[in-house]
């Protein structure tokens, strides 16, 4: 009799466009697995898509929509075809900070698109594809914070915010899906060089720079491998919580940087 050999493992990644998503894109598709990516900038995903399916072999699905949205969340997983459907691992990556002003002085539109994309566009998403495992008793949710939501820092108000709401929202998904033996992984970042600090300074390519010299970030690879390895783990175990920065970087606040 003729076997039919197993369909790969699917992974959703949101923000997927660059920085952590698109080299978590990379990394699971190595490893052979089918990737959905999400993100608002066509062009991006679909060079991703490109590049994924020609160097591994494996399925790329991009979703292109706002996670901002609640009604393009829901309509894009909705829009799944059948075999897109057992989601495996989703991994809400979508986010960032805009912004480093004090709070007496911060930008109202600021902290709305924070909260809009950190918190309430992962709880949109999560909320869209968590049938898809509840009914399958399965799966696994790795929400992507930062070291911001360990310690809170001078001028950072709204991203400390956004990203302690995340922990929230992990610890409490971690208790609330126990019956449904759904691993949820809550993993911390420090500071990694992305597109992160252009964003942040509004574009202010010297500023951004700044942030880097003196030390080695880590990379967004880097923080690939982690959460790659954090789903290698037996179905028994699951790493709630996470904190990876790099050497030179004791937490939100403290960071050698040499001056040579």
């Amino acid at each position: 009799m003729m076997q039919i050999a197993p369909m790969n493992k699917i992974v959703l990644i949101t923000g997927a466009s660059s920085g952590f998503g698109k080299a978590t894109a990379e990394k699971f598709a190595s490893e052979g697995w089918d990737i959905i990516i999400t993100g608002r900038r066509a062009d991006r995903l679909e060079e991703l898509k490109k590049d994924v399916e020609s160097t591994y072999g494996i399925r790329c699905l991009p979703l292109v929509f706002d996670i901002r949205h609640r009604h393009a969340c829901f309509a894009a997983i909705e829009s799944l075809p059948a075999d897109w459907r057992p989601v495996d691992v989703l991994i809400n990556n979508a986010g960032g900070a805009w912004g480093r002003d004090p709070f007496d002085q911060a930008s109202l539109d600021d902290w709305d698109i924070m909260l809009d994309t950190n918190v309430k566009g992962l709880m949109y998403i999560t909320k869209a594809v968590l049938p898809m495992m509840t009914a399958r008793k399965q799966g696994h949710i790795i929400n992507i914070g930062s070291i911001a939501g360990k310690e809170p820092y001078e001028n950072g108000n709204g991203y400390n915010a956004a990203k302690f709401a995340v922990e929230g929202l992990s610890r409490a998904m971690r208790i609330d899906l126990l019956p449904y033996h759904i691993k949820v992984t809550h993993i911390a970042p420090g500071a990694a060089e992305t597109e992160f600090s252009l964003v942040r300074f509004k574009g202010d390519a010297e500023k951004a720079a700044a942030v880097y010299k003196g030390y080695q970030p880590m990379t967004p690879h880097d923080i690939a491998d982690i959460v790659y390895f954090t789903t290698t783990l037996p179905p028994h175990v699951c790493i709630n919580d996470l904190v990876v920065t790099p050497t030179a970087q004791a937490n939100s606040y403290n960071i050698y940087k040499s001056m040579s």
